[in-house]
């Protein structure tokens, strides 16, 4: 499900941590780590079951509208194009899905006047208005119009994601790359979908990925990057004399940390693509300066490993 960078950003969060609090037993930090990955899975599965509580919400007011004392001609005979909705009854008849809402204890029974607020502003779009209106029938229109309702009526909603990081800190820098795994998997899903088929997995299942291969990375850049701090305070230290080494943010000299350690401990990954993506991590949780400072020191750093032929990659091209 989740991208080697975002492996990176929970890594580098636990050994914020980890070196924060002091804590003596890597082993413990080592499962808060993979506790703080399940958390952004257990987030995944409530996004995509709070989509499917605003369809459930929906098709109950549409029912209950019929019951009026004075029903209009749309309420007696309203469609149902968004109830029938092909990729939301997949979901809704999904074991996968199921067993994981019972997992999770997923229930959104007290939340409903946030149901209802994000529905009132659908059942008032022109998005939906076209939808029911389009004269269409097909599976392709149904994916799409899900995709839509997601991305503008549950992902930008500043209310879930409010109640959210209420309940977990670290949900404000994950709500988004949860909802971008829904995305996908709304993306994803084909006619020939079926009941018994699996939704996603925590740890990558793409082609190039290995679910084992991706849980080991976490492990061994988390464990690494610990046992070799104080010979990467050597190595940083040594490239940076104007500054004392305490006075540089945390942030910092743990990113600069991990880059070390991949560059090596991890004969797979090329040197440009550790930089790259440190660079980047960089952009999200440093400042401009530091940002600057880390691309300096990195560059630097990889002339003098490479000078003590301490970088030991292996396939074509992994050293640029």
């Amino acid at each position: 499900m989740l991208g080697r960078r975002h492996y990176r950003i929970k890594t580098l969060q636990a050994l914020y941590a980890y070196f924060l609090g002091g804590e003596a037993r890597i082993e413990i930090a080592e499962k808060n780590l993979l506790q703080s990955l399940d958390k952004v899975y257990e987030l995944y599965f409530l996004q995509l079951s709070f989509l499917l509580e605003i369809i459930h919400f929906y098709r109950f007011r549409m029912e209950e509208s019929k019951t009026k004392f004075y029903p209009t001609p749309e309420e007696v005979n309203p469609s149902y194009k968004l109830s029938e909705n092909r990729v939301v009854m997949q979901l809704q008849h999904n074991l996968d899905l199921a067993d994981q809402i019972v997992n999770y204890r997923i229930s959104w029974t007290e939340e409903q006047e946030m149901v209802r607020k994000i529905y009132q502003k659908l059942k008032a779009s022109k998005d939906l208005a076209d939808y029911l209106a389009s004269g269409v029938s097909s599976y392709r229109e149904d994916q799409d119009f899900l995709e839509k309702l997601f991305r503008k009526f549950v992902a930008k909603s500043g209310d879930l994601q409010s109640w959210f990081e209420e309940r977990n800190i670290f949900w404000e820098d994950d709500f988004e790359v949860a909802a971008v795994f829904v995305l996908k998997t709304i993306k994803l899903m084909s006619e020939s979908f079926g009941e018994r088929d699996k939704l996603t997995a925590l740890f990558s299942k793409d082609m190039e990925d290995d679910a084992d291969e991706d849980r080991k990375f976490i492990l061994e850049l988390f464990r690494k990057t610990i046992m070799n701090s104080d010979e990467s305070d050597k190595l940083i230290d040594a490239r940076t004399k104007n500054w004392e080494l305490d006075r540089i943010a945390l942030t910092d000299i743990l990113l600069i940390k991990m880059a070390l350690t991949e560059f090596t401990g991890f004969s797979q990954i090329p040197v440009k693509v550790t930089m790259n993506e440190y660079i980047e991590i960089s952009k999200q949780f440093s400042s401009q300066k530091s940002k600057l400072f880390i691309n300096g020191i990195l560059d630097k750093l990889v002339t003098d490993l490479t000078e003590a032929k301490k970088i030991k990659k292996t396939g074509r091209g992994l050293m640029t």
